[in-house]
């Protein structure tokens, strides 16, 4: 009896293992895996940071340095990626500089590498802790920077200024932008009937080849004195700045559901950025 169930227990631990395998084989060959071949700054003038490697399988790559600057290594699918950049006039933290490959598969997975790190020659000037913290609230500055719209009542034009902030992003297989995301929004306009509106929608991403994103969306608002309604809007994302901020156009229709002629229309300009955004 002991050795039927002992038998019968090693029977059970060895379907068992196989399905682990197969099942650890199975995630492994759904990965693309970054081989890397060369990684190093030239030491002549000018510094060139050269980098290749090859992917597993055809693959898009791009390259994260120091989680601030972004470059494309590859636009088209290849398993063989090479690239040159001139380093002479980017500020780095620290002597060590580390960076992410990122791979896009033939079915838009994205997949990271693990960490690398590549050395500055000793020549090189190495950016102080002033220009580094500069640099930082430089960010903050641009990121705060209200949208300036122009808000139409009843043909009547009055100037406004707006602050929205991504709060949830939704992950997508981009290399750049979310899915989509969910925002809060402060409006102020300047000697309307109407003059303070809190809002809180959704925005959703397409991207297109020619120009960066068009954008749906709509969000609810509210004035807190009984002025509430709904805003469906689309937004159209013309070119990146600094890699981390998208410069947008906004077009927006108000309307109070029930209350005809408190419709009005906004029309405005700003700067898009997920980089504070949490991403789910």
């Amino acid at each position: 009896m002991f050795k039927l169930f002992f038998r019968s227990f090693l029977i059970i631990v060895f379907f068992f293992s196989l399905k682990l395998f197969a099942q650890e084989f199975e995630t492994e060959r759904d990965t693309v895996e970054v081989y890397l071949i060369d990684s190093f700054i030239t030491p002549e003038i000018p510094h060139k940071f050269v980098l290749s490697f090859i992917s597993s399988e055809e693959s898009k790559s791009k390259v994260i340095i120091e989680n601030i600057y972004e470059v494309v290594v590859s636009d088209e699918f290849t398993d063989s990626h090479r690239f040159e950049l001139d380093v002479s006039g980017y500020d780095f933290e620290n002597q060590r500089i580390p960076y992410y490959i990122f791979v896009e598969d033939s079915n838009g997975n994205v997949y990271r590498s693990e960490k690398y790190e590549v050395h500055l020659p000793y020549e090189i000037e190495i950016a102080g802790e002033s220009n580094f913290l500069l640099l930082c609230l430089f960010g903050g500055v641009v990121f705060a920077l209200p949208s300036p719209t122009y808000a139409d009542f009843k043909g009547d034009g009055y100037f406004s200024l707006t602050k929205e902030i991504p709060i949830i992003s939704l992950k997508s297989r981009s290399f750049y932008y979310p899915q989509g995301y969910f925002a809060v929004e402060y409006s102020h306009i300047f000697k309307a009937p109407v003059k303070n509106l809190l809002r809180a929608g959704y925005k959703h991403f397409i991207e297109l080849p020619w120009i960066e994103y068009i954008s749906p969306g709509v969000s609810g608002f509210t004035n807190f004195k009984g002025y509430s309604g709904a805003s469906p809007e689309v937004s159209v994302g013309w070119f990146r700045i600094f890699s981390t901020f998208t410069v947008y156009t906004r077009y927006r229709f108000n309307f109070k559901p029930g209350d005809k002629g408190s419709e009005f229309n906004e029309i405005s300009i700003g700067l898009y950025s997920g980089f504070f955004s949490i991403y789910l």
